[in-house]
C-alpha cells in the first residue's frame, strides 16, 4: 500500500505525508528514485518516519514512460494532509496542460506546501507559476526548450537544487541525490548517509554537481582545441560564432582547426556545428509549440528555406511535419 506502515515502533513520530503526483508518461526510473528513499529511511530508522500517497489526475492508474501502470490511491483534488508534494512527469512535459491539475498546484503553492518537480516535473510547477523567483533546474533533456518557454527562470544545469519550499531535480538518479539531501535535513545527516549507502552510493553528490559528463567522455575526443571548439559552439546556437569565434576559442588557426575535426570526429568544423544547432532545433519543435520560423532563429538560421532544407536533410522530415 501506499500510506505505508512499513515500521511502527513505541518510538514512532508523526510521518512526513509526501504525496506523488504521477502525469501519464513520468519517467518510472526517477519516480522510484524519489519514493525508494523513503521506505529506505523508514527502514533503517527503525520508525515510519515519511508516508506515501500516489496521486494522479482523474484517480485512474497512470502509466508510465515504458507502460509500466501505478494505481493511484486518490485523485488529485481529493488529496488533502500532505506535507511534501512532488510531481513526477516525463516524456514531453510541455505538452501537459490540464487546468485543473495546474489550478491545484497554485493552490497548494498559496497555502505553503512543499513542492518539489522530477525530472519533467518542474516544466509544471513553472507553468503554474510556483518556481518564480526560485532557483530551479530540469532534465538536459528538455533544458532548451524550458528556457525559451519561461526565461524570467533562474534555471540551473544543475542536478536538483532546494530553494526554500521548492526542490526541483533532473531525474534519473539525481532523485536519489535529491531525497537524501530532503532525509537529511528532516532527520539529520546521518541518516541521510546511511540512505545513500543502503542503494550503494559511496559518494554523496551533490545539488551543483553537472547533469552531463563532460564533453570529453561524451564524445571520447582528448584535443583540448577541439574540445574548446565543441564547448563554444554549444554555448551559441542562437547567435552562432564565426571562424575567428571559434578559432580563438580553440586557440589554434582554422586550417588547423578542421585538420583536428576531421581527425578525432570525421567530420568539418561547420558539420558539426549545424548538428549541433539542428538537434537544439529538433528539441524546440517537438516540446514547444514556438512557430518554425522562430525556432529557426532560435538556433542560428536566417533562412527558412535553408533551416527546412538541411533539417529535412538530417532527420528526414521537414520541421512543420516533424511537429504533427
Amino acid at each position: 500500500m501506499s500510506i505505508n506502515d512499513t515500521v511502527l515502533t513505541k518510538n514512532d513520530i508523526t510521518p512526513r505525508i509526501v504525496g506523488l503526483l504521477l502525469i501519464p508518461g513520468f519517467a518510472l526510473f526517477s519516480y522510484a528514485a524519489a519514493v525508494e528513499p523513503l521506505r529506505a529511511a523508514n527502514i533503517l530508522s527503525g520508525r515510519t518516519l515519511y508516508r506515501w500517497l500516489h496521486l494522479t489526475p482523474d484517480g485512474d492508474a497512470s502509466a508510465s514512460s515504458n507502460g509500466v501502470a501505478i494505481a493511484a490511491d486518490r485523485a488529485v483534488l481529493e488529496a488533502a494532509g500532505l506535507d511534501v508534494l512532488l510531481v513526477c512527469a516525463g516524456g514531453n512535459p510541455a505538452a501537459y496542460r490540464d487546468r485543473a491539475t495546474l489550478r491545484w498546484l497554485r493552490s497548494l503553492g498559496r497555502q505553503g506546501l512543499a513542492i518539489g518537480g522530477v525530472s519533467g516535473g518542474p516544466y509544471l510547477l513553472a507553468r503554474a507559476g510556483l518556481l518564480d523567483g526560485r532557483c530551479c533546474t530540469i532534465h538536459w533533456e528538455h533544458e532548451a526548450s524550458f528556457a525559451e518557454a519561461f526565461p524570467q527562470l533562474d534555471l540551473r544545469r544543475t542536478l536538483y537544487e532546494i530553494d526554500g519550499n521548492r526542490m526541483t531535480c533532473a531525474g534519473g538518479v539525481a532523485a536519489l541525490d535529491m531525497m537524501s539531501a530532503m532525509i537529511e535535513r528532516d532527520h539529520g545527516a546521518a541518516l541521510g548517509r546511511r540512505v545513500s549507502e543502503w542503494f550503494l552510493q559511496t559518494k554523496r553528490r551533490q545539488g551543483g554537481d553537472a547533469q552531463r559528463m563532460s564533453l570529453r567522455e561524451r564524445t571520447g575526443v582528448v584535443s583540448p582545441a577541439v574540445l574548446a571548439a565543441l564547448s563554444a559552439m554549444e554555448a551559441h546556437v542562437e547567435e552562432p560564432l564565426g571562424a575567428a569565434g571559434l578559432t580563438t576559442a580553440a586557440g589554434v588557426g582554422y586550417r588547423q582547426l578542421e585538420r583536428l575535426f576531421h581527425t578525432h570526429l570525421g567530420e568539418t568544423v561547420s558539420r558539426r556545428y549545424r548538428k549541433i544547432r539542428l538537434e537544439r532545433a529538433r528539441t524546440l519543435l517537438a516540446e514547444t509549440a514556438m512557430p518554425v520560423m522562430e525556432v529557426a532563429a532560435a538556433c542560428g538560421f536566417t533562412s527558412a528555406s535553408h533551416f527546412s532544407r538541411v533539417f529535412t536533410a538530417q532527420f528526414g522530415k521537414a520541421p512543420g511535419r516533424f511537429r504533427l
